[in-house]
């Protein structure tokens, strides 16, 4: 197996001698062995570490919590790697949509035609904050007990599982978009798989079914809220009371 000195691995890792020789006094990244000439050696379970190292660093970690992380006696490499990307594709779609609500707010300077619903359309922390004031406010104290439990389940899927509902959301969302730009009607029963699918999204996001009325309850909340709005317009103008209709359709259809 090949092994590298401190100073070689230094190159590789694009981190300094000083930083290894850190990790090692602290005990969080050891050699592994040290050679008759007293050098250190570092080998592949030594690359993969000082990659979780440095990636747990990216996220803010401190060398502390990092420590205690990889060595726990579950500690997956491949798993955690999975958790990384995980986190890294929902940072990108996030990303993507500030770029989005840039590159609209741009052209509308251009042409002169700001629309306010286009320019703050982005999820965060204060925002979801304000949103569940919101439901709270307008439907009353009985939200709180479901906001809180929806709370409860997202905290419990942990990064990788948050990212993976987002991205079973987008690709959700993304059909139906298609649909719409088709010219498939809300009311056609073709999309009830659909429609089915995003149903049940919903349910698995508040941790207990949605049934029928709460799913038409919750179309018309996606049209009283202008953040829904926005986010909907944003994918396809027009397509919030596409994906209403589609969705009040479907209700109505369950008899």
């Amino acid at each position: 197996m090949s092994a590298y000195t401190v100073k070689q691995f230094s190159d590789l890792a694009r981190v300094s001698v000083r930083t290894l020789h850190h990790y090692d006094e602290i005990g969080l990244l050891k050699p592994a062995y040290v050679g008759d000439n007293g050098y250190r050696y570092f080998q592949r379970p030594q690359w993969l570490r000082l990659q979780q190292i440095l990636l747990y660093r990216e996220m803010g970690l401190s060398l502390e919590d990092i420590g205690a992380v990889l060595d726990r006696r579950d500690f997956d490499v491949a798993a955690a790697l999975k958790a990384h990307r995980a986190r890294l594709e929902a940072e990108l779609e996030r990303f993507k949509g500030l770029i989005g609500v840039i590159d609209a707010t741009l052209q509308g300077l251009a042409h002169d035609e700001l629309s306010p619903d286009a320019l703050y359309g982005w999820p965060s922390a204060e925002r979801q904050a304000e949103y569940e004031a919101w439901l709270i406010e307008r439907y009353g104290a009985d939200m709180q007990a479901p906001i809180d439990a929806s709370r409860q389940h997202t905290g419990a899927l942990g990064e990788a599982g948050q990212a993976a509902v987002m991205a079973q959301l987008q690709s959700l969302e993304s059909d139906l978009v298609d649909a719409f730009r088709h010219g498939l009607r809300p009311q056609s029963p073709l999309l009830d798989p659909l429609v089915q699918a995003h149903n049940q999204w919903v349910a698995r996001m508040w941790n207990r079914p949605c049934p029928p009325p709460a799913y038409a309850g919750l179309a018309d909340m996606y049209l009283s809220h202008p953040d829904f709005v926005a986010r909907y317009e944003a994918l396809s103008p027009g397509f919030a009371d596409f994906l209403t209709a589609a969705m009040k359709a479907w209700v109505a259809r369950q008899g």
